[in-house]
């Protein structure tokens, strides 16, 4: 067998990959060794958290509700954006094609006829709901 590296022996390759072998493929707090194992925080440290103290956002845009914020995406989602722009009858369409619940298909139905909507926004927004007011 051809090796790339000729600096030490199959017995040394062996041996050292049996060394890292925890670090490659093991998860925290595995290491047979006590130097290996992470210092806990001080008594003067904080805890370790996901969200830092006071950073309360809640990836929901300014000027509308987490409940808005799903209910513009499921009418999103069975509105093909190949589809758009298009009129009350197409965007209808497209949604029973793509089997949307009678709820979705009701509110479809209360769009002006006659105009055409250019995104998903723009519908939800004339259906009487609230947009973002910023983008970030």
């Amino acid at each position: 067998m051809e090796r790339g590296n000729s600096k030490h022996g199959p017995r040394l390759d062996d041996e050292m990959a049996r060394e890292v072998r925890g670090t490659v493929q093991g998860v925290a707090g595995s290491r047979a060794e006590e130097w290996r194992e992470p210092e806990p925080a001080g008594e003067d440290q904080p805890e370790a958290t996901e969200v830092p103290a006071g950073d309360r956002r809640s990836g929901v845009p300014q000027g509308m509700t987490s409940e808005e914020v799903e209910q513009r995406s499921e009418l999103g989602r069975y509105i093909d954006l190949s589809a758009l722009p298009a009129e009350r009858e197409a965007l209808r369409r497209t949604a029973e094609k793509n089997h949307a619940p009678d709820e979705v298909l009701d509110e479809l139905a209360r769009l002006p006829a006659g105009r055409t909507f250019e995104t998903v926004s723009e519908v939800w927004a004339v259906l009487g709901h609230a947009n973002e007011t910023t983008r970030w």
